[in-house]
């Protein structure tokens, strides 16, 4: 992991700012709280204090890692400010489990989480896949584990029927359209579509030809599978003599600058384009020279430009010594909507899985990326969802706004 050791008094002149500003009020400590719940207490200067645990998954190492660790550090960062703030008379604590972003890794991590019976909800999982592989798991167990993923955004997860699944982000048939209404307005008549046959990278390419040939622009495809492939070469050659204007790829970070490399060797002149999975500094520094010009869509915030982010952004940098990256402000939001929903819960006499559940399911919550309310399926209300668009510029991704306003 990237985070650093800080002294007790800049985690507490981070809190002092309290970047809670952007949170519900409803989460302050009700002075007739029931507390209860099957979780431990421990006993302080203040008197006995209830403990719960918010579990995460996600990538904590291997290729995808970098991801995971901003989401957990964001998830962090809420839960340290939000238990130094006073207005809880409970302690929150994060349990995060390394699932790679591997579907079979998530699979003993979520039962681990499931198994402790303090563990009240659930951060992620972070990644599509493993969202698949696990969501059953999650809402079967007695009783359903509440979880909101920060980033897993595949077009078909809220057509699961999982009952206690949550996304504070736009899907994929949200930002695909978007990316493809933007590739077409803005001239581009051929695009090649390539995915890394993952079920992130299928969902978003799938959505994307489907948009395209809508707006009449001609679509070239492929699939090259990210697990098996190291030589991007030959797809490169392929693209180029394609004679697309544009490309599309749906996948992650590390394989992303593979292509880029191996694009740029080739010879491609056409606009480059990729979705959130490939927004990250992974494939920044893997990249090099050739992820300048690189377009990226992603229904997230750049916490570092938007102004509902900016205390959140400079709490960040002193607590893990860098800035917020893609999907921070996401996990932070999620961490704090979590919170809200278990103060809630106290408030109704006991803390448990289903008293959480229930108050996450009626939430109206202000965070720093959106106002999170959501729908039946677990998606946030459709007004609600911001897609934006960015561009790497001189080893620098940085955010061009909302896509629907750009021409």
């Amino acid at each position: 992991m990237r985070s650093r050791v800080v002294t007790t008094a800049v985690a507490l002149s981070a809190v002092g700012a309290l970047a809670l500003a952007g949170c519900s009020s409803s989460g302050k400590k009700d002075d007739g709280g029931g507390g209860g719940g099957l979780n431990n207490t421990q006993t302080g200067g203040g008197g006995p204090q209830k403990t719960y645990k918010i579990g995460f998954v996600g990538a904590l190492s291997g290729d995808y890692a970098q991801l995971g660790i901003n989401e957990k550090q964001g998830a962090q960062l809420a839960i340290e400010q939000a238990m130094a703030s006073g207005n809880y008379d409970f302690k929150v604590t994060l349990l995060p489990e390394d699932s790679q972003g591997d579907p079979t890794q998530a699979k003993p991590a979520a039962a681990t989480l499931i198994a402790d019976p303090n563990v009240v909800a659930v951060i992620g999982p972070a990644f599509s896949g493993e969202s698949l592989a696990v969501n059953p798991d999650f809402c079967a167990a007695n009783p359903p584990m509440p979880t909101v993923t920060p980033s897993a955004s595949n077009g078909t997860i809220q057509d699961q029927g999982f009952t206690c699944w949550h996304r504070i982000i736009p899907n994929d048939n949200v930002e695909g359209a978007q990316g493809a209404d933007w590739l077409a307005r803005t001239g581009s008549t051929k695009v090649f579509v390539l995915d890394d046959a993952s079920p992130y990278g299928q969902g978003v390419a799938k959505t994307v030809t489907k948009e395209l040939k809508a707006k009449n622009v001609t679509v070239q495809s492929d699939s090259v599978p990210a697990a098996t492939t190291k030589n991007y070469d030959p797809i490169a050659n392929t693209i180029v003599n394609s004679g697309a204007d544009a490309v599309f790829y749906g996948g992650y970070d590390a394989q992303t600058a593979l292509l880029a490399k191996a694009l740029k060797s080739a010879g491609f002149t056409g606009r480059q384009v990729t979705g959130n999975g490939s927004k990250d500094s992974t494939f920044t520094k893997n990249a090099g020279p050739a992820g300048d010009g690189w377009y990226f869509t992603c229904g997230c915030q750049d916490a570092t430009t938007a102004p509902s982010a900016a205390q959140f952004a400079t709490d960040y940098k002193a607590r893990w010594g860098e800035d917020p990256s893609t999907y921070s402000p996401e996990a932070f939001d999620a961490a704090n909507l979590l919170i809200d929903s278990i103060s809630k819960a106290e408030a109704s006499g006991t803390v448990d899985r289903t008293s959480v559940l229930t108050a996450l399911n009626a939430e109206d919550f202000t965070g720093i990326t959106t106002q999170i309310k959501f729908a039946p399926n677990g998606e946030v209300v459709a007004d609600n969802l911001i897609v934006n668009l960015f561009q790497q510029k001189n080893g620098v991704i940085g955010s061009l706004g909302d896509i629907n306003k750009l021409n």
